[in-house]
Order: C-alpha cells, then sequence, then structure tokens
C-alpha cells in the first residue's frame, strides 16, 4: 500500500485557469481519475501506485475539436510550496499527436467555489 492516500484528492495543472481538475480515487494500488473542461470534453487516467506515492497511468482524453488523445504518465509527488501534493508528469502522447514532455500538477486545497 502506498505511502499517499490519492482518494478524494484534486489536482489541476499548476498555475492553469483552465477549469480542468481531476478528482482522484484509489483503492489499494488501484488509482483512477476522471476530468473535463476548458479544450477537454472528458478525460480519464488509470493505473497504479507504488510504496513511494509514485504513479504509473493511462490516460485518454477527447478534446472539444473532436481529437481523440491517449498517452501514459508517470507522476512523482513532491511537497508543494503551499503544503498541498505537487506531482511531477513525465508524460507521453502516442499517435498522431504523439509528444512528449513534464508537466505539474498542484492539489487543489481549498474548495472551488460554485457560480
Amino acid at each position: 500500500m502506498s505511502s499517499i492516500d490519492y482518494n478524494g484528492r484534486q489536482f489541476r495543472k499548476l498555475a492553469s485557469q483552465d477549469g480542468v481538475t481531476a478528482v482522484y480515487h484509489q483503492r489499494d494500488d488501484l488509482v483512477w481519475a476522471d476530468f473535463e473542461g476548458g479544450p477537454v470534453r472528458r478525460g480519464s487516467v488509470n493505473g497504479v501506485c507504488d510504496p513511494d506515492g509514485i504513479l504509473r497511468l493511462a490516460y485518454t482524453m477527447v478534446m472539444d475539436c473532436g481529437d481523440v488523445i491517449a498517452g501514459r504518465t508517470v507522476n512523482t509527488p513532491e511537497q508543494g510550496a503551499d503544503g498541498g501534493l505537487l506531482l511531477r508528469e513525465e508524460w507521453e502522447r502516442y499517435g498522431p499527436h504523439a509528444e512528449t514532455g513534464v508537466s505539474y500538477l498542484s492539489e487543489v486545497t481549498e474548495p472551488e467555489e460554485v457560480g
């Protein structure tokens, strides 16, 4: 079992204002999340969490423009400046949108305001 429990935690890209927030769920080492907003009509990740809290995930996204994107990530937890978790996300996209990169996901530590 992981030293980090991801169940119920929410993450979004660091300093992003696109409204995409993923809500994570965890059962034993199984982790999954769903997200939407901004240019993403629907997205999900599924994978496993190792004992150090590192996530190995596969993802799919359907974009507003109709593109379907798939790939994989390895997310390594770090301590964020605000005390929440920060995930260093090394990602790879497959197919016609093939690309690699590094992103950071910050934990949403304050409730979202509903307008």
